[in-house]
């Protein structure tokens, strides 16, 4: 089999994007530049929760980074729906980038500018002798540096918490920039049409209520940007 970073993007019946194809992106390079900009991923699992017994669809927002040809997410022992995923339920995984509202002549061209990814796959739960080094991972991708300070984890609270990875295998990118394409009809309206972009950006920190005093802010923390 081949690896996953072998295989070209949308390269699967299930991954090929057919609407709009032009915004694809089969460079493996543009879905890991997408996930490693991104700190929220949505994860999908469907249990046997609805009524009578019926599947039922759950959408799960997680903390997450990617490690090499795969992604390392967290949660819950004590989820159920975790717990269905450490199991091997199929699940698609997905981040999405919001760059630009693109304003156009007409609400039907009005879009957005944005990059998303999609993963699809199983998942595989870590053991215990690789949980820390992962949730080490994903503290860096989210607030990079701030690990060293930490104290370590506690036994106790690393069994309250699954680890699992989901290989990058099978995955699609989708990326859409640029100005309204409007029909050639409205481009003599005398409406203003254009790209209004987004932006995240991180704020000035504010220390918590019973912080000790003479402790500052970091050095590492004043220097996170977005």
């Amino acid at each position: 089999m081949n690896s996953p970073a072998a295989e070209p993007l949308g390269s699967t019946p299930r991954t090929r994007v057919r609407r709009l194809p032009e915004k694809a992106a089969t460079d493996r390079a543009a879905l890991h530049a997408v996930l490693d900009a991104g700190l929220v991923a949505h994860v999908a699992v469907t249990d046997n929760s609805g009524p009578n017994g019926a599947a039922q669809p759950y959408i799960l927002p997680v903390a997450y980074a990617r490690d090499g040809e795969r992604v390392l997410f967290h949660g819950s022992t004590g989820s159920r729906l975790f717990r269905a995923l450490a199991d091997g339920a199929p699940t698609c995984l997905t981040v999405t980038l919001l760059d630009g509202l693109v304003v156009a002549r007409s609400a039907f061209e009005s879009s957005m500018n944005y990059r998303g990814a999609m993963v699809l796959g199983t998942c595989r739960m870590l053991p215990e002798a690789e949980k820390e080094a992962a949730l080490e991972r994903i503290t860096e991708h989210l607030m990079p540096g701030r690990w060293q300070d930490l104290r370590a984890p506690k036994r106790k609270e690393l069994a309250a918490t699954v680890v699992l990875a989901l290989p990058l295998t099978e995955a699609s990118v989708k990326i859409s920039t640029g100005d309204p394409d409007d029909d050639p009809d409205d481009l003599a309206s005398p409406v203003w049409a254009g790209v209004v972009p987004l932006h995240e950006a991180y704020c000035d920190p504010k220390p918590a209520a019973n912080l000790a005093p003479g402790i500052d802010v970091p050095d590492y923390l004043r220097g996170w940007r977005r």
